[in-house]
């Protein structure tokens, strides 16, 4: 399973190394997203500041959608789909590949997303480490719940509207615990945010389980 999961996720990262998509597309988008923010909220009323947390992860699960769209996507050319299914690799390897490379997808765009807060939004950070956790967790989420709610819609005619229907009210819990947990490092509470963390982690785990036994079935249905 492994073994496969490896395999997928090195493939899909190969194709977004050479066709640049992340990198000229997504990412712009997301940087513009926190731009817009920028011009929305007046940074002299503090009201910017405050809002940093939410803005950042809104940024990131806006991006998520173009990331998880892409991943399968790249699936529905020529055939790739059935290939895949003819393949022999494991439906839960192919799971926690396709994971895996949304999950680096984001956690390079994140980065670049923490950059921009900082030149953009001036905003400033106490508790590193609850953030990296944080971000490591709710990220997990993210790609845990896309791939198994992409494979869903990939099927579908209406897969690019039909995603963010499907995914963002499932994301709730992810946006929310994430940017508590964020207030709580900015604030210098570190102690708020940890059960937040932990929130995020189950959330992550959960899906990661139930896609492994999911994904299959939904894959061939697709």
């Amino acid at each position: 399973m492994f073994r496969d999961a490896w395999l997928v996720a090195a493939k899909d990262l190969r194709i977004e190394l050479r066709s640049r998509i992340g990198i000229n597309q997504i990412a712009p988008f997301a940087l513009l997203v926190l731009l817009l923010f920028a011009f929305a909220l007046d940074p002299d009323s503090g009201v910017l500041d405050r809002a940093t947390p939410g803005l950042f992860w809104l940024a990131v699960l806006f991006s998520a959608l173009l990331a998880i769209q892409r991943a399968f996507a790249i699936e529905a050319a020529d055939g790739n789909r059935d290939a895949l299914r003819l393949s022999g690799l494991d439906p839960a390897g192919i799971y926690l590949g396709k994971m895996a490379a949304i999950f680096t997808q984001l956690a390079v765009l994140e980065v670049l997303l923490g950059i921009g807060v900082l030149v953009l939004y001036s905003s400033h950070g106490t508790g590193w480490i609850l953030m990296f956790a944080t971000c490591v967790a709710a990220t997990a989420g993210i790609a845990s719940a896309g791939t198994l709610y992409g494979v869903v819609a990939a099927g579908l005619r209406v897969r690019e509207t039909l995603l963010p229907l499907l995914l963002l009210p499932v994301l709730s819990p992810v946006l929310i615990g994430s940017v508590r947990a964020f207030e709580a490092a900015r604030n210098g509470n570190p102690g708020e945010g940890w059960p937040w963390v932990g929130l995020l982690a189950v959330f992550a785990f959960a899906y990661t389980i139930f896609g492994a036994f999911g994904f299959g079935p939904l894959l061939e249905e697709s």
